[in-house]
């Protein structure tokens, strides 16, 4: 090493939904360390961290390494500067090679690796670099969730479902540049490879390695390479279909799944959407996400999020033309490209969905969403 040269520390994100096995996989590198020294962060939303006793009690190199628990809240918002605290303090370890970080069930990685990039403007001599986002994804739930036949549900498990945690699924999925696809022993052969063929549509720059009780080679998650996140963030189906609007509307790709998207200025009427949702939605859809607005309420951005045989619509800000004139002034000039797509009579206001699913009507789908317009 050169004298006075910095060498930087690779950070690794391990996140996955509850029951992925996010903490087996966790378990299983610790494991098979060769000699090296990691830091640990373990970030569990309750009061107790149950995560990082089963590591200790099931893994006993961890002793040997540093960890840190995080727990009362998630890394992705609430504990997001404490986080970041303990990554900078970690890194001036001296013999700490590499930061392993396994994330809470419910954190958004996009969230998490946005920190991180605001954290390396505002510190570009930071001595860690964020290298892998990598989510631990349940085969016979993501099978079961998003691919198998409606037909075959009862009332009670559409009912059993939460639709934030399935929605979050679908974010994890969308932010990282590796899938680990465990419990592929509980799906045969046919029905992997669908699984597979539909998360490689969603998230293409992701690599997917198909894992049993969470068994995977370290060579492929302690690569040191560098995080591009501009490239990982675009590269999900949802933004792709964003970016190209019109041009790729009801393409089809290799295995059959095709996006679309419904844009629209006009208000929705709440009740005739809720109906929409409830009698109409087609059952072929994967995935649904973006921002509305309703008659009732011209101030509110509202997110409608689906996922499986789930949505939900949740109230995230306020519409930059509710703001009052000064608010509205000093947005302006901070985020000028607002300006580009702003209306005269509905401002920022707009319906703007992406629709993701396979075998559906879309002309039927934008026809009934028209019909919800107030």
């Amino acid at each position: 090493m050169l004298k006075g040269k910095t060498v930087k520390k690779p950070v690794i994100i391990l996140t996955g939904y509850l029951g992925s096995g996010k903490t087996t996989v966790m378990k299983e590198l610790l494991q098979n360390q060769v000699g090296r020294k990691f830091a640990i962060i373990v970030n569990d939303m309750g009061s107790v961290n149950i995560d990082a006793t089963l590591l200790r009690s099931g893994c006993a190199s961890t002793y040997s390494n540093n960890m840190i628990e995080l727990q009362n809240g998630c890394i992705c918002c609430t504990l997001r500067d404490q986080f970041m605290v303990e990554i900078e303090k970690l890194s001036a370890v001296p013999d700490i090679e590499m930061i392993l970080v396994e994330a809470s069930g419910v954190s958004d990685p996009g969230n998490i690796a946005q920190s991180f990039m605001m954290y390396q403007e505002t510190k570009p001599q930071s001595p860690v670099y964020l290298s892998m986002v990598v989510t631990v994804a349940d085969a016979d739930r993501i099978y079961a969730e998003f691919l198998d036949d409606l037909e075959e549900r009862t009332e009670q498990e559409f009912e059993d479902q939460d639709p934030d945690i399935i929605n979050l699924i679908m974010d994890q999925i969308e932010f990282c540049n590796l899938i680990l696809l465990n419990k592929c022993d509980l799906l045969p052969r046919d029905k992997l490879d669908r699984v597979k063929q539909a998360l490689h549509e969603l998230q293409p720059e992701a690599m997917i390695v198909e894992t049993i009780q969470g068994k995977v080679s370290p060579a492929l998650i302690m690569n040191h390479q560098q995080l591009d996140y501009d490239k990982v963030r675009n590269s999900s189906m949802v933004s792709r279909t964003l970016a190209g609007k019109a041009e790729t509307s009801g393409q089809h790709s290799e295995y059959g799944i095709t996006s679309f998207v419904f844009e629209d200025r006009h208000p929705l009427n709440r009740d005739r959407f809720t109906a929409f949702m409830e009698n109409d939605y087609p059952g072929t859809m994967i995935r649904a996400k973006g921002y509305i607005w309703f008659s009732d309420d011209d101030i509110h951005v509202q997110l409608f999020e689906q996922a499986g045989r789930n949505a939900s619509i949740t109230e995230v800000s306020n519409w930059v033309v509710s703001l009052p004139e000064s608010d509205q002034k000093e947005v302006f000039e901070n985020y000028p490209e607002i300006l580009n797509d702003w209306d005269e009579v509905y401002g920022d206001r707009l319906n703007q969905v992406v629709f993701i699913g396979r075998e559906y009507n879309q002309r039927e789908i934008i026809r009934k969403l028209q019909d919800c317009l107030a």
